[in-house]
This record gives structure tokens, sequence and C-alpha cells, in this order.
């Protein structure tokens, strides 16, 4: 069973030994499957689309950051309601490919989840399309990736296949890493001078976006020499981008470090002031994990991952935002702490979470990456990268009073353009006048959920917002802050492969119903009444103190006319970062948010990945939340619908979905 290289005239092969797994919407299929069953590749089999990494390995399964992860794979999927793959049950099937649908790997960064199937046996995904950030963390492991279903016929018949045909449509630099057999054998090779990168031959003058302006500015042009910056780039072009920060979490923080140790002998961490390490995922955890996980032992595991962070942080003497030493929590999310403390306009920031571009809200590139990569970032200070198309999203009009930034994006992932995948990897540049009108704190919200769309980030050019920013939250000089932003806008005349076009004043409040944040309708047409049990306010998105001024909007007039939480109804209010809760606190908003019955939480990632407060503990309870996503399992076994921080609140208070309108009390 695996993988087998070999040569022909026209160049390698690659022949797969095992069977093929296809993940089907029909879970008594699948099973069929894991019981020995082999199926014949057949188009008009109902393959199942939209699995994201959350059902390739759930939270639980990557507090292991080992080969036990191939133990496993799929074991949150769901299909028909069901959950048909076991622990064990893959790598005990002798599969050596699987087979899916749209969008394979969406929602987070986790290369847990291409390293578990790798570990498992599987050699070779086909879907027909896949994410970017789980393509790119499979082609930095060795694990083949491809949309072509005509491979599935010649895998099952054992062909020697050409490798030509896993790069026909890559990159130079793809290629070499795929042909190599992963990111740390292409670098090791580009540092001895075997291999370099291609020089981009886009000719100067060519109008770029803001992206493709920041982009070019941090290019490697010369890697002996360090010299950076290109005149232009255009889509396409390949080659390597300086980072300005690299930040990873407790959650991947162990198995980057694990990778780091399998680096070239002796390599050292650069420039460790720009490396960034954050307790935030998992320390709430033991207020919310069952007993059965408990005594599996998972939990020790969960704190293993962050003892070998905080480990590996003295060893090597890297900055670390770690727990709160009074009370349960941590110095905040990493979103929130590097948006709102370190990210400037023109920047080009990688993080281990797929929500990095929360900083694109400043000016900056910010995209997540893998483990690999960020192991890998950390020694050469450098990121690969091939220039992403650009979709332009232009929100025009004046909003009302009582939409807000999340309702924008719950409308642009609900058109068909996004919902087909036409957006995957690519770069959302939010603008038009609805969007200038927003906050930063707003304008993170667009970024941050560009993740939801399959992006490869989003930004907002920076402006007069962007400047009063940096001079009220960071006591920059003016001078200094407008010089930042002037760098940090697209030129006239750029090229967008898409454009999307809102008319902000047609808005009103949205939700995503349950199972995917693409599934938006408006408050006011949901089939009925939507009783709510669980009411949670808070993660890197709805955590950022325009986030608070929301609720405390609803949550003020209801105080002081006697009203709380509506009976039946637990509600959490919980911040972003230590600043935030600081901001709370001098706003008067901490009495309000008690005065109506809501429980306060320290910063945390907390219920937004399942290990914290506010998380169902049921399927049949249902949860009114200002996370970002809601895949399956995400915050629990229960319902959960996403909305702004105007309909969680106005929602806590009813007891059941609703909008909130200005005077309301």
């Amino acid at each position: 069973m695996g993988v087998t290289f070999g040569s022909t005239a026209s160049g390698p092969t690659v022949r797969f030994d095992g069977r093929v797994l296809f993940l089907t919407e029909d879970p008594e299929l699948i099973r069929r499957q894991l019981a020995g069953e082999d199926l014949d590749w057949d188009p008009s089999l109902k393959l199942r689309d939209d699995i994201s990494t959350d059902e390739i390995t759930p939270v639980w399964v990557c507090y292991h950051y080992d080969d036990k992860l191939g133990e496993y794979p799929y074991v949150g999927l769901e299909c028909g309601g069901e959950r048909p793959i076991g622990e064990r049950a893959v790598k005990n099937g002798g599969f050596v490919a699987c087979v899916s649908g749209k969008r394979r790997g969406k929602g987070s960064s986790r290369e847990a989840s291409p390293f578990a199937e790798l570990s498992a046996g599987i050699r070779v995904v086909i879907a027909e399309n896949i994410e970017r950030i789980y393509r790119e963390n499979c082609e930095n492991l060795g694990l083949f990736t491809s949309t072509d279903f005509g491979l599935i016929d010649r895998i099952l018949g054992g062909e020697a296949i050409p490798l030509a045909e896993f790069t026909e449509d890559a990159d130079p630099i793809t290629k070499e890493i795929v042909e190599r057999g992963g990111l740390f054998a292409y670098n090791g090779a580009r540092e001895a001078g075997e291999v370099s990168p291609p020089s981009p031959a886009t000719p100067a003058g060519r109008p770029m976006t803001v992206a493709e302006r920041i982009l070019a500015s941090r290019w490697i042009a010369d890697l002996a020499k360090g010299e950076l910056g290109v005149a232009a780039v255009k889509p396409g072009d390949t080659g390597f981008v300086r980072t300005d920060i690299r930040f990873s979490h407790e959650y991947v923080t162990p198995m980057a470090a694990g990778l780091y140790g399998q680096y070239t002998p002796g390599a050292e961490i650069r420039d460790k002031s720009s490396v960034l390490l954050f307790r935030d995922h998992l320390g709430m955890l033991d207020l919310v994990i069952s007993e059965e996980r408990k005594a599996a032992g998972l939990l020790d595991l969960a704190g293993g991952l962050a003892r070998r962070q905080r480990e590996f942080s003295e060893e090597q003497g890297l900055r670390l935002h770690g727990d709160l030493k009074d009370r349960k929590g941590s110095e905040g999310i990493c979103h929130s702490i590097v948006c709102g403390q370190y990210a400037l306009p023109g920047q080009v920031i990688v993080g281990s979470d797929s929500h990095t571009p929360h900083s694109g809200a400043l000016g900056a590139v910010a995209f997540g990456v893998g483990s690999t990569a960020i192991a890998s970032a950390w020694v050469t200070q450098d990121v690969r990268i091939s220039v992403p198309e650009s979709v332009r999203v232009n929100i025009g009009g004046r909003k009302p009073e009582n939409v807000t930034a999340k309702d924008m994006v719950l409308e642009v992932l609900r058109r068909p353009f996004v919902r087909e995948g036409g957006a995957v990897a690519k770069i959302l540049e939010w603008c038009g006048p609805a969007v200038a009108a927003l906050s930063v704190d707003e304008r993170a919200t667009l970024t941050n959920m560009s993740a939801e769309v399959g992006a490869f980030t989003g930004i907002c050019e920076a402006d007069v917002r962007t400047v009063e920013f940096l001079v009220e939250r960071r006591g920059m000089g003016r001078a200094e802050a407008e010089r930042l932003c002037d760098a940090a806008r697209s030129d006239i005349g750029a090229e967008y492969a898409h454009v999307i076009d809102v008319d902000a004043s047609r808005l009103r409040p949205l939700v995503a119903t349950p199972g995917d944040p693409g599934r938006g309708v408006f408050v006011d047409e949901l089939d009925g009444p939507v009783v709510v049990d669980i009411a949670y306010m808070g993660s890197c998105t709805g955590g950022k103190r325009d986030d608070m001024d929301m609720y405390a909007r609803v949550f003020g007039p209801a105080a002081a006319a006697g009203r709380r939480i509506a009976e039946g109804v637990t509600c959490y209010v919980q911040t972003g970062s230590l600043d935030v809760e600081e901001y709370c606190r001098e706003q008067g908003y901490l009495g309000v948010f008690e005065a109506v019955g809501a429980q306060l939480l320290a910063p945390s990632c907390g219920a937004c990945i399942n290990a914290g407060p506010g998380v169902s503990t049921s399927p049949d309870q249902v949860t009114i939340s200002s996370i970002n996503r809601n895949f399956p399992g995400r915050s629990g076994p229960g319902k959960v619908y996403l909305a702004s921080p105007y309909t969680v609140a106005a929602s806590a208070l009813a007891g059941r979905i609703a909008a909130w309108f200005p005077g309301e009390r």
C-alpha cells in the first residue's frame, strides 16, 4: 500500500497502491466502503461538498500533533445527519486516495487535517475544487491533490501516472515543491542555490491593486543579496515575499516546532522580535470538556499543547502572549492583538490561522498558512506566493442603522458567485462608500470573514479612518500614520477578476442558518420563530470595541427598563483582548451586561472552537452567535446561527432570533 515512484522516457511517474474512498452524502455507502466494498467511479454519485477541516479533524483530534492523528481523519464528517467514520476506520481500510466534491478543505488552516490523512495512508486527494490553505498544506507535506476525476480509474487500475499531471497547472515554485516532496526539501535546495524562484517580468507602470502594491514592495528580488522590491507584479507571478510578522497559537505551535526541528540542522529563527506566539484557543477547555473526553486523556493532551508552546517560547526567546494569572482566560485572541497592537499598513503578515486576514482592515496583506509554512518562515523570514487575482467587493449606498459589517459579509457569502467557489484563493478588496464609512474594527469583520469566502485574504485600503486608528489606538504621530497609509492604496486602473456589487441601503439584518456561513437569510424571512437557548457574543469577529458598543446599545435601554435576558437563554459576553475589556470597563459596559444577566468571560477563543463557555451540549440546542463560522460541530453538537452583534443581543432579550431596531427598549 502507498506510493511508488518511477520513471519513463517522458519523465517521473507515480503509482498509487490501495483503495479509493468516496466521501458521499449517503452515510450507508461510506460504511459499506469502510467494511471492504470497493466502488467504481460514477459521475452520478452524490459526493459531499463543503467538507471543512473541522470535519476532517475536529478540535479534539488536533490535541494530537504527531502520527497519532492518522487514527482520526474524517471522524467529524457529517453525511445525511450521521457521522459514519470512526476512529482508525480509514487507516484500517487500506485507502490510498480520497474523493469528494466542491470546496474541499474549507475553514481552519489546521495542517493537522492533511497530516492526519497522510498518516492514515491517504496519498492523493481529488475534489472538484480545493481551498487554498488546505491545498498548500497538502503540497508542503507531500500529499498529492488534483481536480481531475479522470485519475480515479487510473489509480484503481494501478497505472503509473506521470508526475507532471499533478503539476501541469501549478506555478513553477509549487511544481518544484510537489516534485521534491514538500516545502522543506524545496527550501533546502533554494538555500543551497540548486533552485531559484523566477523573477517577475511584469513591466513597471502596471496599475496595481493595494495588495499587489504591497506584495511588490516586499518581493525578494535577490535572496543572496537580501534585496527587496520589484517594479510591479501581476496575478500568476510567483516568488517569495518578506514577512513583517509571523505568529502562531498553541493549537498549532507544537506541530510547527516539531517540523522546525526537522529543518536543516542548526537553522536559527530570524528576527525573533517579529515572531509572536499566543495562548488563546484552549485556555477554557476544562470548563466545558465532557467527562468522557477527560477520561480519555484529551484535557491532558490539550494542556500539553500549551506546555510545549511555552517551552518553545523559552527555548527560542520568543514573545508569548499567555494565560492570565489572576483568572481563567488569556491576554487576548491572536487576531485581536496583532491588529490592535502590531499590524501596520503596507505589511505582509502570516499566521497559523485562517482568520489572519483580520489585519487586512489596516491595509496589510495578512493571510493564513499551515504549520510547515510557519516553521519554514521562522527560518527564512519569507513565504512563497503566487500572486492571486483580486475580486473587488464594492458596497455602495448608506446602510440602515441596524445593519453592520457582519450583515454585509453574510450577504456576500450567500451570493451565487461565492457559493460556487468563484472567489476561492482570490484577494477580496473591500471598498465603496459603505466600507469607507466603517471603522477599522468593523472593517476587520469584513477582512476576517474573507476566510469564510475561501479567499486568499481580505483587505481594505488605508484611509483617514486608518490614520485615526493609528493615532488614537497606537499613539502614532499623524504624519507618520499618513505616510504609512499612502502606500496602502490601489492604483487607478487596477485590474480585477470580478466585481461584486452590494447596495447597503437595501440590506436588512441577516443570519446564517446552521451548517455553513453561506446559508444567509434575512431575519424577517426565517421560516417561523426560532427559539434560542444560547446567545454568545465574542470571538475575534465579535469581540472588538465596536462590537461591545453594539451589545451595549441594545442592552443599555433594556437594563434601564429593568429587562433581563429571556428566561431559558444563557447569554455570554467575551471580549477579544484585555484592551477591549478595559475599554468596556471605562465605558461602564460591564455593569450594563451584568444588569441584564449576561455572563462575562475573560478574553479567549473558547466557544468559537468548541472549547469554552457558550458551546452547546446537545443536538437540540440552538445558539445565536457573533462568531465567524458555524460548520457542523464547530461550537458543540447543537445548531448555530451566525448574526451581527445587534441581532445576537436582541435575540438574547427576546428568547428567539430577532432583529434590533433603533429606539427599542
